[in-house]
């Protein structure tokens, strides 16, 4: 066998079903035959992923993919619509209570703190349609493409590791930050695409979640180790939390400003310099600093709550 046979015989199993393998009608004579060959492929692989339901797999998006771009928003669209848009919140219940005040009995009016499930699921439809743009086209698209190119590595190596990521949250513009609840930047400051920011096209941050575990609980433990991971690779993939547990489902560009910013060694030594100087002008002034509250000796908590 020669060294042109296999690519021969490369090119006559791409031939037509009922050509004649033989003829030479059957193989692409050319180079540029060649290449419009492989062009009219790849156009056809994109029209099928565009007309693919919204469920995919990610594996059959990369299996038939020829286009990087649109692998990216593909399999990043994939694992947006596969994660449910749901969170905990806390709100506050009118209650009656009866307490006793200088030796009487007294009926007062308190708020109890209760944790509810939260719904946002509405919110990004909405916001896509005010922008007048489809769905996938608001949430992924609107993303930094340098930043989706490092979040698809990274997510699509999380899901080789069995760790089923997906995505609560991709771009949003000032009007899609007015209608978030919870924890959350000014309308038009957040990094996931104010418009101090750059807006439509510069938004560099995206809410991950696991989508391992049968059950609510199950799927917060997997949550938890997804993240832990992101924390180990964040500096071989450039996508890391900048908040931790401030905000533990944020992830950002590790060389982003808002990384930087919340990350950064040099801003954590400026913040301990401070607790130091301020610990120092305590002494220095004969004041004797307060013992630790038992609420400020408690351990961190890790919370699934994200910017909603």
């Amino acid at each position: 066998m020669t060294a042109s046979e296999p690519s021969a015989q490369a090119d006559a199993r791409s031939a037509p079903p009922g050509a004649d393998r033989a003829s030479p009608e059957a193989l692409p004579t050319t180079e540029t035959e060649k290449q419009s060959e492989r062009a009219s492929q790849a156009a056809n692989v994109v029209d099928s992923l565009k007309a693919a339901p919204d469920n995919v797999d990610t594996v059959l998006v990369l299996d038939e993919c020829f286009v990087a771009e649109a692998c990216i928003d593909r399999f990043l669209g994939v694992l947006y619509t596969r994660a449910p848009k749901t969170d905990w919140i806390v709100v506050y219940e009118k209650k009656d209570v009866t307490i006793k005040r200088k030796g009487k009995q007294i009926t007062v009016t308190r708020s109890i703190p209760k944790r509810v499930e939260n719904d946002f699921g509405w919110k990004d439809p909405k916001a896509a349609d005010k922008a007048g743009m489809p769905l996938m086209d608001y949430v992924i698209g609107g993303m930094d493409r340098a930043f989706k190119g490092k979040l698809f590595y990274l997510l699509h190596a999380a899901e080789q590791a069995g760790l089923a990521p997906g995505i609560t949250s991709g771009f949003r513009d000032d009007y899609r930050q007015s209608i978030a609840s919870g924890l959350k930047a000014a309308n038009d400051k957040s990094y996931h695409g104010g418009s101090s920011r750059g807006g439509y096209g510069h938004g560099l941050a995206a809410d991950i979640i696991s989508m391992n575990g049968g059950s609510k609980d199950e799927r917060v433990i997997e949550t938890k180790r997804l993240w832990k991971w992101i924390d180990e690779h964040e500096k071989q993939f450039g996508v890391g939390r900048p908040y931790l547990n401030g905000d533990p489902a944020h992830l950002g560009p590790v060389d982003g400003q808002e990384y930087v910013a919340h990350r950064s060694a040099s801003s954590h030594a400026r913040l301990i310099g401070k607790r130091h100087t301020r610990i120092a002008a305590s002494s220095r002034h004969g004041v004797k600093t307060r013992a630790k509250s038992k609420a400020a000796t408690k351990p961190a908590t890790t919370k699934i709550s994200s910017r909603l």
